[in-house]
């Protein structure tokens, strides 16, 4: 049995958190940034200002004009600088020379000028993606807590982060649209649908094969975080919060009463509290020395 696992109805609706509250001091830095997500499929690109992200967008990966044109448009709020954070070695150093010749700043990037900022239990040498450090990040500056923490896109990660913010690991499992994919290509009387086309709410059965494959997709994911969050919260002696992200997080799990919250953009706010912490942790080591 779960500890402390509330009863069917104790959990609050799921909410999508488009204005994130403004979290521990620790992660508020002045000023603005231009905050560049490289991922599989799409990169998200984003004004950061403390833990709120405004003027968000994503393009293809593989179009760097196009990321570096989004970047561009948000010169006009003066941003201090443009972070990047890559788990697409393919496509990161074409995005970076778009960047800076669009934007003519100088363009940072997470693993190859700074670290990401917070603590693990992982064996070295670590092999976890920045995007996955990012996202925890991200999500425990906006809850402060303990939570587990799902990003849905191109692959479907499922983490867990302690209540002092350490990251201790967690599962992939195929994304939404990845399942349909693979079911079409290995079975070919199967159609090839797309994720963005299922309908909400699925009804409790499929009657077409359309309708079952979505369905199979949204139940495998959720099947698999709940799970993957009574795991956890056994390791922890306590039922974490839940909070989802990514492109298809809410296809997958808006109505999900397991999931407390789904936050967009957080692997954006990830970079901007990545930035806060390094600063603090800057000015914290010129005062002692």
């Amino acid at each position: 049995m779960v500890p402390n696992r509330p009863r069917a109805g104790e959990h609050a609706e799921t909410t999508r958190l488009d204005q994130t509250p403004s979290g521990s001091s620790e992660f508020n830095a002045p000023g603005k940034i231009i905050a560049v997500a490289v991922n599989n499929t799409n990169t998200s690109i984003g004004l950061v200002e403390n833990l709120s992200v405004t003027r968000a967008n994503s393009v293809p990966s593989g179009s760097p004009d196009q990321v570096a044109k989004a970047a561009a448009e948000l010169l006009d709020a003066d941003p201090e600088m443009v972070l990047l954070a890559s788990v697409n070695k393919a496509a990161t150093l074409a995005i970076a020379e778009a960047l800076r010749h669009e934007t003519g700043m100088s363009v940072q990037q997470f693993g190859e000028d700074m670290p990401v900022p917070i603590a693990h239990t992982l064996p070295e040498p670590v092999t976890t993606g920045l995007d996955r450090f990012l996202v925890a990040l991200g999500a425990f500056a906006v809850v402060g807590q303990a939570c587990i923490v799902v990003d849905a896109g191109t692959a479907l990660t499922c983490d867990f982060v302690d209540g002092q913010g350490v990251f201790h690991g967690g599962a992939i499992i195929s994304g939404g649209q990845l399942m349909l994919e693979a079911l079409a290509n290995k079975a070919p009387a199967l159609p090839k649908l797309q994720i963005a086309d299922m309908p909400s709410p699925l009804e409790p059965f499929g009657k077409t094969t359309e309708h079952a494959m979505l369905l199979g997709a949204q139940a495998a994911a959720r099947g698999a975080v709940r799970y993957l969050a009574e795991r956890y919260a056994g390791f922890y002696e306590a039922y974490p919060q839940i909070i989802a992200t990514g492109g298809d997080a809410r296809l997958l799990f808006e109505d999900d009463d397991l999931v407390e919250s789904i936050v967009p953009n957080l692997q954006l706010i990830g970079i901007g509290a990545a930035r806060s912490k390094l600063i603090g942790k800057t000015d914290g080591d010129d005062d002692e020395g």
